[in-house]
């Protein structure tokens, strides 16, 4: 009796250790097939998205567009990588697939606003409110756009910050955009003295448009005497420039006409008040 209890245990301990055995031979082999198939995956990833950034390149593909493309053809091939990983691991994709989608509803509702932030990426691609290189102000920021990316535009303001803004922000807020347009109204206010001669201030302000070649002759140069201010009378001046040569003209013109005011004895007055005192 002892030796039958005997063998019946050696016999169970051989089934034990071969079936161990077989399990790990059946999950090393996957595991070492997922891995292939990742290293392989990643190296096909990094060969499309170099196709893709030749093909772009190619048909010369606004930059704003490129860059999200891209940005969105990474996420989704990765993604793709994960599930076939799970595939080969013998882990049942419809199974996951569902239980995915299922997560994704919560998730959905607790990513609201990075939702949001897609959807205003798209939208942003399909009526093109800007583009990578124009000079935008938003959300409370101004600056040169150098990325539209999928849930955020990168922008760098004038003193080299980089600011990153949220899509849906953008796309439902309102935008000024400085480059849409090719030329841009330059306005002035100037100012001088009470006493002196509106015509000469005139003439030389005029004089001065005239020789600047970066201001348009079409639409013409405008100057009125604006206001009677309580220390000044206020000449208001506009006239149009190509957009790249708005704050080269505008500073150009504030130092020109600081300068020839005080030559043709023009004075720009400041605020002042005369106290007139009176002797019993």
């Amino acid at each position: 009796m002892e030796e039958f209890l005997g063998s019946t245990s050696t016999v169970s301990l051989d089934v034990l250790i071969t079936k161990l055995v077989d399990l790990s031979v059946s999950l090393g082999s996957k595991l070492i097939t997922a891995l292939i198939v990742f290293l392989v995956g990643r190296w096909i990833i990094r060969k499309l998205n170099r196709l893709l950034i030749k093909i772009m390149e190619k048909r010369q593909v606004e930059a704003s567009l490129f860059s999200f493309t891209r940005s969105l053809v990474k996420i989704t091939l990765n993604f793709i990588l994960v599930i076939i990983l799970i595939s080969v691991l013998g882990i049942e994709t419809s199974s996951f697939i569902a239980l995915f989608a299922s997560a994704g509803v919560a998730i959905g509702m607790a990513l609201s606003g990075t939702l949001q932030n897609f959807a205003g990426g798209v939208m942003i691609l399909l009526f093109k409110p800007f583009k990578v290189g124009d000079f935008i102000e938003a959300q409370g920021q101004s600056g040169s756009v150098k990325e539209i990316q999928i849930f955020n535009t990168i922008i760098s303001t004038p003193d080299n910050k980089i600011i990153i803004i949220p899509n849906g922000g953008l796309s439902t807020g309102i935008t000024k955009n400085y480059s849409k347009e090719e030329m841009r109204r330059v306005d002035w206010e100037f100012g001088i003295a009470y006493g002196d001669n509106y015509d000469t201030a005139k003439k030389v302000i005029e004089k001065l448009l005239a020789s600047d070649e970066r201001i348009l002759k079409e639409p013409a140069y405008f100057i009125a005497l604006n206001s009677l201010g309580a220390s000044s009378v206020n000449l208001v001046v506009r006239a149009w420039v190509k957009a790249g040569d708005y704050w080269d003209v505008y500073f150009g013109m504030n130092e020109k006409v600081y300068q020839t005011f005080a030559e043709e004895n023009l004075n720009i007055p400041f605020p002042q008040m005369d106290v007139h005192i009176k002797n019993n």
